[in-house]
């Protein structure tokens, strides 16, 4: 075999050996966050000023408070995926059942049994000076982020960053943004359903 030959071999080979997403893994991420990109922008549709602004209590965010949590969020969860792809790889770690532990992953981020209390740089500070505003740059950056795990050819399961549920590998770090922002959906609806929530 020539030496061209056995350069193009290694190549080919060493591209079989780099792991991209099956369809189906590729498939529940987008349907996630295209799930929860829907919930939330119908969440805050057309709320009145009055609306978007009341707080049962001084403790409480409003609706503006938290969909301002969810934009930042939006930043900084894919962030810390592209923390996870800019790590080595390390196929050793990936998960055997990886599939199950996404699904626990989206349920558990969901769940608002477990309170959590948001980081400083997550905690809303006014940033947007209207809803329509909040809305467009949370469009961006959530379709930036869909296109990402659309059109990836990178091995999102063999890299990895830590979080509060343990080490996720890149893939399960949109998953997590997906259930986050279902997490925050279901405080809005709860605060829509509040008694004291303007009728208008």
């Amino acid at each position: 075999m020539s030496k061209a030959a056995l350069l193009c071999s290694l190549v080919f080979l060493s591209a079989c050996q780099a792991q991209t997403l099956s369809q189906g893994e590729r498939d529940y991420a987008l349907s996630a966050l295209h799930g929860s990109r829907k919930l939330f922008l119908d969440a805050v549709s057309g709320l009145s000023e009055a609306q978007l602004k009341w707080k049962p209590d001084a403790k409480t965010w409003s609706v503006m408070e938290v969909a301002e949590h969810v934009v930042a969020s939006e930043e900084f969860i894919a962030a810390q995926a592209q923390k996870a792809l800019q790590s080595a790889a390390d196929p050793s770690k990936r998960q055997p059942k990886a599939r199950e532990m996404d699904a626990k992953i989206l349920a558990g981020v969901i769940d608002r049994s477990q309170k959590a209390q948001a980081p400083e740089g997550l905690v809303p500070k006014g940033r947007f000076r209207s809803i329509a505003e909040l809305t467009a740059e949370f469009r961006k950056l959530r379709d930036r982020n869909i296109a990402f795990v659309r059109e990836t050819q990178l091995d999102l399961r063999s890299h990895f960053a830590p979080s509060p549920l343990g080490d996720l590998d890149a893939l399960q770090w949109y998953i997590f943004l997906a259930g986050h922002t279902e997490r925050h959906v279901a405080q809005i609806q709860e605060l829509k359903a509040n008694p004291g929530f303007p009728k208008k």
